[in-house]
């Protein structure tokens, strides 16, 4: 019985979302829209499709503004703003850079898929467990990242 009340226990301790500390979230946030705001300009360039080509457009404007968002309240908290990219970002961006036409389309997709439901995830545990401000900037930040699943999503395979 013990050890049935202690699996349950686990179990549910381990699909507990939980925020992540307000610095920690703040510098993975901006790393991610530096990530997507670079990504965004390569897709922009070289997608071989025009949805593809304005996604990126899009990757590039709307990470850009929730990029200002998030340092000033990273500097309104004392903490530092970093500039560069998710290391995942980064190695994305390099394999990306080796592809050309259908395989650079389909690997967009795919990756952006993956990456922005991950960071919806992380957003959503923010918003209903982070800190005030934190919390805010995650609700505020949430529809542009599931618009963004949204069109990762009707991009053609």
């Amino acid at each position: 019985m013990l050890r049935k009340l202690l699996f349950t226990a686990a179990l549910l301790a381990s699909s507990v979302a939980t925020a992540a500390p307000a610095s920690k979230f703040l510098h993975e946030a901006i790393q991610g829209d530096n990530s997507e705001s670079r990504l965004g300009q390569l897709i922009a360039a070289r997608g071989s499709g025009a949805a593809v080509r304005s996604f990126g457009r899009t990757l590039t404007r709307d990470h850009g503004m929730a990029r200002v968002q998030a340092s000033a309240l990273a500097r309104r908290m004392g903490l530092p703003v970093p500039t560069s990219m998710m290391p995942e970002a980064r190695a994305e961006y390099s394999k990306l850079g080796r592809l050309h036409g259908r395989a650079f389309d389909r690997e967009v997709r795919r990756y952006m898929i993956h990456d922005h439901r991950e960071d919806i995830a992380k957003f959503e545990a923010q918003a209903r467990n982070g800190d005030r401000r934190t919390a805010a900037l995650a609700r505020q930040q949430l529809p542009t990242l599931r618009k963004h699943l949204g069109i990762a999503e009707a991009l053609p395979t």
